[in-house]
């Protein structure tokens, strides 16, 4: 079955309920995890002179919250028994940074959280899960 995960994670409520999800499915599988964080890309617009947050600012200010998220979902592995290496990387989009990780780190399946949204609210606001579902041919297990 699966033996690597890639569980990309942000930090938020939805995605902390996935990390337990995926950590549990691992050790029932005996899978190892790769716990992901997108970077964002600096913010920038040729078109202003003004700068909210200088780059390096903005930098390691990324680098830091990604950090605390992938140290928690270490932490969470580790009392799971669960065998949990991290990384990161910076990319325009969330989906294109999650699907790269799981291709460079040969993972064979996915697993993220989805917002779950319908209707109208998902056509207008994306989706991140959604992306990664329509251009990856790695299998995605979507946890809500």
């Amino acid at each position: 079955m699966f033996k690597h995960i890639l569980l990309p994670t942000d930090g938020s409520d939805l995605s902390r309920k996935a990390v337990d999800g995926a950590l549990d499915f691992a050790r029932t599988v005996g899978a190892r995890v790769t716990a992901y964080a997108c970077l964002p890309q600096y913010p920038c617009s040729p078109y202003s002179d003004v700068a909210i947050e200088p780059p390096g600012d903005f930098q390691r200010r990324s680098e830091h919250e990604a950090r605390t998220h992938l140290s928690e979902v270490e932490e969470a592995a580790r009392h799971a028994g669960v065998d949990c290496r991290s990384r990161t990387s910076v990319h325009p989009s969330p989906w294109l940074g999650i699907i790269e990780a799981a291709e460079h780190g040969g993972c064979d399946v996915i697993f993220m959280a989805s917002h779950g949204r319908r209707g109208l609210g998902s056509l207008l606001i994306g989706s991140e899960t959604q992306r990664v579902l329509s251009h990856t041919k790695i299998p995605v297990i979507v946890y809500r």
